[in-house]
């Protein structure tokens, strides 16, 4: 049974103004104070239920200072004895090496907007650490695990929590990155650094092909097609296809032929991936115009990545069964 894509997510509210160090300090003082609230006399963390003083779990987008903010605040509730949980990013692993290196940059990203934060990775397979060998080193912490995909699948729906079962760690999931309009910001400008321009190219009849893995989990599809949506959205009604480089199709030369059908010859090809990769690759090499670079450690990503985080870290856990909280 087909799995309906993601409701459309509000582009990101703009944070609180933090223009002086007196706001800063207020800033800082109201996190301290949400974290303290939710900390017993003995020290234990209370679940979260009120996350509206923190940007990523409100939906707004990060800025230095307000991520600083957030990141003194979860420093203090350290203090007090109550770390904030491990941010774990899981990535697939590859055997192109520039995938690892573009992962840990991205990872420096995210420690650059969160000071403080325990930031670490594991790897589906492939690359080292692999994620049993990262959630071993976690016995006695809690851990929020943030999945450096891009849609649903196997890896997400079944690979990820037989993998936190194994380990036993008290741990929450939150759901892939995509679809999210910070990725549709990071598709464009990864399209407009490769040469495309807005107004020019819908012009003169543009398409675009949006290259992604594949998966045999209909969900997968249906949120690369939401991707699609969205980025069709963004470029002012340029139409963008989907395809997909293993798994199911279309494949990117069959969407590049469904859209010449259309009358669009003049067709950019959007990388949705993660990282450079074997899929990224060969998806690029079958463009015929503009190819986009992947993702990578666009600085969108890294705020999705502690949106993604803020939100699963503030969900309560279930009253029963160890297993791993996956919040939708």
């Amino acid at each position: 049974m087909t799995e309906p894509a993601h409701p459309r997510e509000s582009p990101l509210p703009n944070p609180l103004p933090l223009d002086s160090s007196a706001q800063l300090l207020i800033r800082i003082t109201a996190q301290l104070g949400a974290q303290l609230s939710h900390v017993q006399l003995n020290g234990v963390r209370r679940p979260m239920t009120s996350p509206s003083l923190s940007p990523a779990a409100a939906g707004g987008p990060f800025t230095a200072r307000a991520a600083a903010a957030q990141g003194a605040a979860e420093q203090s509730g350290a203090e007090q004895g109550a770390p904030a949980p491990v941010l774990v990013a899981v990535a697939h692993g590859s055997r192109d090496p520039r995938a690892l290196r573009t992962v840990n940059r991205l990872l420096d990203r995210v420690r650059e907007l969160r000071p403080g934060a325990d930031v670490r990775l594991g790897h589906i397979e492939l690359d080292a650490p692999l994620l049993p060998d990262t959630l071993a080193g976690l016995r006695g912490r809690e851990a929020v695990l943030v999945p450096l995909l891009l849609g649903r699948g196997f890896h997400v729906r079944h690979d990820i929590p037989a993998a936190v079962a194994a380990a036993g760690v008290r741990t929450r999931l939150a759901p892939p990155l995509g679809p999210h309009p910070l990725l549709v910001e990071a598709l464009h400008d990864r399209l407009v650094e490769a040469g495309w321009r807005d107004e020019e190219t819908r012009a003169r009849g543009a398409g675009v092909v949006l290259a992604a893995a594949g998966s045999r989990d209909p969900a997968s599809a249906a949120d690369a097609r939401r991707t699609a949506a969205l980025l069709t959205e963004r470029l002012g009604g340029v139409p963008v296809v989907p395809a997909y480089a293993s798994a199911t199709s279309p494949t990117v030369p069959e969407a590049l032929r469904a859209l010449a059908a259309r009358g669009r010859h003049r067709v950019a090809l959007a990388s949705y991936f993660t990282a450079p990769g074997r899929f990224a690759s060969a998806s690029r090499s079958a463009a015929p115009w503009v190819a986009a670079a992947p993702l990578g450690d666009h600085p969108a990503l890294a705020r999705l990545v502690l949106h993604r985080y803020d939100a699963a870290r503030d969900a309560p856990y279930p009253t029963a069964a160890p297993r791993p909280l996956v919040i939708a």
